[in-house]
């Protein structure tokens, strides 16, 4: 089983790849993400913009959804990757619908991987995350 140091390191150089299939050409901000189900699949996605903004989508929830419509019911970790130039860590980070989706189907302590930023468990990223029950 490899260590937390090669599943971030594996994520991220998906994420990265990922990345490259975005389709941003109203932001020109094209960003990768790569999730780890319980299966030990790498899932990717990468954001899809829309001339119509509020119908386009971040690579976070693309992966998230794909590795749900393809069975699994739970991410283990995720990394996501900003491939343009950035000034700080914050625009580097998930949004918070992306961190919401995540809180659905990650464990509070599953790590989130932010390219060029750090390691965060979801539950640093979303404390008192809205769950129904």
């Amino acid at each position: 089983m490899p260590s937390d140091a090669q599943i971030q390191k594996m994520l991220i150089a998906e994420a990265r790849q990922a990345s490259e299939t975005a389709y941003a050409p109203y932001s020109s901000f094209p960003v990768g993400a790569a999730v780890l189900t319980p299966s030990r699949e790498i899932i990717r996605g990468a954001n899809i913009e829309n001339a119509s903004y509020g119908l386009s989508i971040c690579a976070e929830r693309v992966a998230i959804f794909t590795a749900v419509a393809s069975g699994a019911t739970r991410i283990e970790a995720l990394a996501v990757c900003v491939a343009s130039e950035v000034n700080s860590p914050a625009e580097r980070m998930p949004c918070g619908a992306c961190r919401q989706v995540m809180t659905e189907f990650m464990d509070p302590s599953a790590m989130v991987y932010v390219d060029g930023v750090g390691a965060f468990p979801l539950k640093d990223l979303l404390p008192n995350a809205f769950i129904l029950k």
